[in-house]
């Protein structure tokens, strides 16, 4: 059986949303409004980490909040046609819990991020830039692609869906070196690749097997690396491993699996393995329906033009 592509043809691509990410984008285009119009709004929903304490909510509502049109632009139409893969496969329940963890976690990260750069450099701008967006959980969303379809093939780039989370840090990394606010922007995009990456490896939950996570060794942290550099990217992460997921190092547990000397209990490699097949006909049997709907949308034109032309 081919691999389906992660493309469709004629309109079909603009159809099929669904609701959930259809009222999220409602959500970001609504907060770019209200700051457009109440710049002032600004200072209570986007994350100023000096005002962050006592104003705590900006951890939740900055993620939601684009102060630009390009970025409102890019963060739904990115929400509604990755959603548009991953809702279906993950469930509506678990594409939203999702995406307030991402976005919850990389907001206190970018927050103890900047409090840290202070104390650092002594630059108070590190406490008063307004950081938001929607970038961060749109990095956990290419993270969730090279989780489910890792082999699928990007037509339009020419490389497998499971460089698009490296590839998007390697552009934005080297596009920080050209602007002076990556401040605003490179972290979140950082840690939402790596919450995202936390999220899926080890505490989602699979409610068919009472399992979490995916140990699968094609997920590993390393794979985000180049083949050359990973012999060093393993012992590193095993060790982070150790220091932020609590792992331990005994490799025979029943219920665990082994990643270097790091066991990881509760999860199943052919569950995981399981999961991008079903990801993958799931992408296969959608994409085969706009076809076919397209297909029939054609059909119903030239019989409509046989009729007139009669």
């Amino acid at each position: 059986m081919s691999s389906p592509q992660l493309s469709g043809g004629g309109v079909s691509i603009y159809t099929g949303f669904t609701r959930l990410c259809k009222g999220l984008a409602v959500v970001l285009i609504g907060g770019h409004i209200v700051v457009q119009i109440l710049p002032s709004a600004v200072s209570y929903l986007a994350l100023i980490p000096a005002k962050t304490i006592p104003f705590a909510w900006n951890l939740i509502t900055a993620g939601y909040v684009e102060q630009s049109i390009h970025g409102v632009v890019i963060s739904t139409v990115g929400l509604l046609f990755i959603g548009k893969l991953l809702e279906p496969i993950w469930g509506s329940r678990e594409f939203l819990k999702f995406i307030f963890v991402v976005n919850f976690l990389t907001s206190v990260c970018v927050f103890i991020t900047a409090i840290s750069l202070y104390y650092i450099t002594r630059q108070e701008s590190y406490l008063y830039m307004p950081i938001s967006g929607f970038q961060g959980v749109l990095s956990g969303f290419l993270v969730g692609i090279k989780q489910i379809l890792p082999d699928q093939e990007l037509s339009l780039l020419k490389i497998k869906a499971k460089w698009l989370p490296s590839l998007a840090l390697l552009v934005s990394v080297a596009v920080s070196f050209f602007t002076t606010d990556s401040a605003s922007y490179l972290p979140t995009l950082i840690f939402g690749t790596y919450i995202g990456w936390i999220y899926l490896r080890y505490w989602q939950r699979k409610p068919e097997t009472r399992l979490r996570g995916d140990p699968s060794d094609e997920f590993a942290f390393s794979t985000f690396f180049p083949e050359v550099l990973r012999p060093v990217i393993d012992p590193l992460a095993t060790i982070f491993e150790r220091m932020l997921c609590r792992r331990s190092e005994s490799s025979d547990e029943p219920r665990g699996y082994t990643l270097g000397v790091a066991s990881l209990p509760g999860s199943d490699p052919v569950e995981a393995s399981r999961r991008r097949e079903r990801g993958a006909r799931a992408l296969e049997e959608r994409l085969a329906a706009e076809r076919l709907a397209a297909a029939g949308g054609r059909t119903q034109d030239s019989q409509r033009d046989a009729t007139e032309n009669v």
